[in-house]
């Protein structure tokens, strides 16, 4: 007797499913894994949940329907899946974060990776648990900031789910898109893919108990912005900006976005960036080339913190380029620029966790 894969299907037909009364081919319980080797066959039976409490006796049935359809003398092997437990509704997403970080700025070129990467690592320097999302989806860095570009993040089962595990760096857990694209390739993907990209990073990665998540967004306002305003409760912003102008008007746009009533996410403080250069061989000299204090006076005027002031020096970029962060040596100018702003941010959540409610995502009306 030969055994083809429509004599199996149509004895599978015969049983039911007792939690919905459909056959096991209508329910699509059936994997398409069916294997036939001579009078050996081999299929798996997808659940939804490993503890389904008819699993036994369907897996028995199954094999009685083959015997009984098809043949006595048919050796049958049963293996079981459970589906993907579905993704957490927006809200109850990311439980175990007690704070989530998003460092933006107005426009691009002033060292808002860099922020964020250092605050991170410095977060994590003073006893923190630490993520660090790259939410940049058209231009992401940490891969290059912490020399993990050749990292590839795999699935853990979790809970039903099988979850994106982050790569670990300097006591950092990092996701960023860089992970799964060609980085000498420009991703070319319209808003929605984007959005669709940064929801699994967020709420199909297993992050585990974080003190905080810090997010390092794209510059300006765009739609990234907006998926995280309405996937995550946001604790609080941190703006960075340089001195000059141009970048101070643009770093107003920022605050107001954050500031807005529909989202009303609190700003945690401003941070200067490239506040002055400082030569290496003269460490107490001080050139202001952007200006001199811009983002402390923008600061005074939206009454909103001054997190602090980071220095331009030339090691800064090269550590950036070479996967170590300046805030890894605290002895260093930058290093200690970067572990006091970290511990500013700290006291600034916490007081902002003290005085205020917690942030309500945003909600999106269709109509």
């Amino acid at each position: 007797m030969a055994l083809y894969p429509k004599l199996i299907h149509d004895a599978l037909a015969t049983v039911r499913y007792p939690g919905n009364g459909k056959n096991l081919i209508e329910a699509e319980m059936v994997a398409d894994n069916l294997r036939i080797e001579g009078m050996k066959v081999s299929f798996s039976l997808i659940f939804e949940k490993p503890t389904d409490p008819f699993m036994k006796s369907v897996i028995k049935a199954a094999e009685t329907a083959i015997h009984t359809y098809v043949s006595p003398e048919v050796e049958v092997t049963i293996a079981t899946e459970s589906r993907q437990a579905p993704r957490p509704e927006v809200g109850k997403l990311l439980p175990q974060v007690k704070n989530v970080i998003a460092v933006s700025s107005g426009k691009g070129g002033v060292g808002k990776s860099t922020v964020a990467a250092n605050l991170a690592i410095a977060l994590a320097k003073l006893g923190h648990r630490v993520g660090l999302l790259d939410a940049d989806i058209f231009g992401p860095s940490v891969p290059k900031m912490f020399h993990v570009e050749e990292a590839r993040p795999y699935a853990e089962r979790v809970d039903g789910r099988d979850l994106i595990v982050p790569i670990e760096k300097y006591g950092v857990k990092l996701l960023s898109i860089g992970f799964f694209v060609d980085p000498g390739t420009a991703t070319l993907w319209r808003g929605g893919m984007a959005s669709n990209a940064l929801k699994q990073l967020v709420g199909d990665a297993h992050w585990g108990e974080l003190d905080y998540l810090v997010l390092d967004t794209p510059p300006g306002t765009s739609d990234i912005h907006l998926t995280l305003l309405q996937t995550l409760a946001i604790t609080g912003a941190v703006i960075v900006s340089t001195p000059q102008q141009v970048a101070l008007a643009d770093a107003r746009k920022g605050v107001d976005m954050y500031l807005n009533e529909k989202v009303n996410v609190p700003i945690l403080g401003l941070v200067e960036n490239m506040a002055w250069f400082t030569p290496a061989e003269l460490p107490e000299n001080r050139y202001y080339i952007f200006g001199k204090e811009g983002c402390k006076r923008l600061a005074e005027e939206l009454n909103v913190p001054l997190l602090g002031q980071i220095p331009l020096v030339q090691s800064i970029c090269e550590s950036g380029d070479q996967g170590t962060p300046v805030a890894l040596d605290s002895a260093t100018i930058t290093g200690s620029a970067f572990m006091q702003l970290a511990a500013a941010v700290v006291r600034q959540v916490d007081k902002r966790n003290i005085e205020k409610e917690p942030t309500r995502i945003v909600q999106v009306k269709k109509g």
